[in-house]
């Protein structure tokens, strides 16, 4: 029954399920941290506008990066090392380079979402930059390092990284972005060190991409040159998302448990979807699988194996909010409502899982781009875009909002 379940694969299924545990964990803290600083979010009007676009940069950026490396590891061409002439360190240097554009990038679109949909009032630019340019430093290094930890502990324990990257770094992006995030908004209420920032910060991301246009890396300009368009959709979609939370702030603040469960509900249906995602380029690579208008053969396996992942780690993911809440005294609606709104609403997020994994593998394939840097950003960002709304949808459904 479970090599069924485990589309035939109970190894990858096995790994799949110890790291979605791992994440549900580490998750909990950045539930947590989010819950019992409701105080923030109201000081930073927009400041919850920006975490779940914040938070998903980092699994995108580096979830991707984990991608591209499990496909060399895969290739046999993976060799740690820091030097910009190979495989890991033009990865690396690209994934740091996107993570300085974006993060400016992200701010602005922030800001100019908040404007266009209304949302008032909202912190000056200058604040959306600082926080979003300092917090996504921090965490970018932090975050990289562990990525480069867990393929080098690939090689060595002989894991498939494409089974675990997606739900580790999710886990990690959120854990460790979010306090960034939080430490970042302390600092602007210096006027002069905001100031100061925003500029620094602007002309960095301006350097990083004439560095780009000018280097000689042939891997290192194609990773920036596929990343950064991609992740202006996946950041302006995952900002969408926020708009989706923040309307709904009052709901929130009321239960503030569902603050507990906002960071493993969005970042869990991202990692369902890049492991999915993750799995199928690497079989594009290694010729094991072609793409058609019907997932059936390999991909169909995949797909089984998500949804079987999908129904234990979303019940886990409301039961642990649950238990976050009662370990810090947050309010609740209860065990059976949260674990209902967590299972409903990640069952339909995983709908959209498996549709836009695949297909978004398709169009890479068509359009001759890498599925590794294409597929984890757009798969992600649209399950932040659309785990949003179900996890509303969720809550109206059971009576919670």
């Amino acid at each position: 029954m479970l090599t069924t379940l485990a589309g035939g694969d109970r190894a990858a299924y096995r790994d799949s399920l110890v790291a979605f545990g791992i994440a549900i964990v580490a998750s909990l803290v950045a539930g947590i941290t989010l819950a019992t600083k409701t105080g923030t979010l109201e000081e930073f009007p927009g400041l919850l506008l920006l975490v779940p676009a914040a938070l998903a940069v980092k699994g995108n950026i580096f979830g991707a990066l984990g991608s591209r490396l499990g496909t060399s590891i895969h290739a046999g061409v993976f060799q740690l090392s820091p030097r910009l002439d190979t495989v890991v360190g033009q990865n690396a240097a690209a994934s740091l380079a996107v993570s300085v554009v974006i993060s400016v990038v992200l701010a602005v679109l922030a800001k100019l979402v908040a404007i266009a949909f209304n949302i008032a009032p909202t912190m000056p630019l200058a604040e959306f930059v600082m926080i979003s340019a300092v917090g996504g430093a921090i965490a970018s290094l932090l975050v990289l390092a562990i990525t480069l930890l867990l393929a080098s502990g690939s090689v060595r324990f002989g894991w498939d990284l494409d089974n675990v990257v997606s739900p580790l770094v999710s886990a990690a992006g959120d854990v460790v972005t979010l306090p960034a995030l939080l430490f970042a908004a302390s600092l602007a209420d210096i006027t002069a060190m905001t100031m100061s920032v925003t500029i620094v910060a602007s002309l960095i991301s301006v350097a990083c991409t004439l560095w780009v246009i000018r280097t000689r890396h042939q891997l290192l300009r194609s990773i920036i040159r596929e990343s950064i368009p991609i992740l202006t959709v996946a950041g302006l979609l995952d900002l969408i998302a926020g708009i989706t939370i923040e309307k709904r702030l009052d709901d929130f603040v009321t239960y503030p448990v569902l603050l507990i469960l906002l960071p493993g509900f969005l970042g869990i249906a991202g990692a369902l979807g890049g492991v999915l995602s993750s799995r199928l380029a690497t079989k594009v690579h290694l010729g094991l699988l072609e793409p058609g208008a019907i997932p059936r053969g390999r991909a169909g396996r995949d797909i089984l194996m998500t949804f079987s992942l999908a129904v234990p780690v979303f019940a886990a993911v409301g039961g642990t909010a649950q238990l976050g809440g009662a370990l810090t005294g947050q309010a609740s609606p209860g065990l059976i409502s949260v674990v209902a709104v967590s299972l409903l609403g990640g069952l339909l997020s995983t709908i959209a899982v498996v549709v836009v994994a695949y297909y978004t593998t398709v169009v890479a394939i068509r359009f001759g781009l890498d599925p590794d840097t294409f597929g984890i950003p757009m798969v992600s960002s649209t399950l932040d875009f659309v785990g949003a709304f179900t996890l509303i949808l969720a809550l109206v459904a059971v009576g919670v909002a």
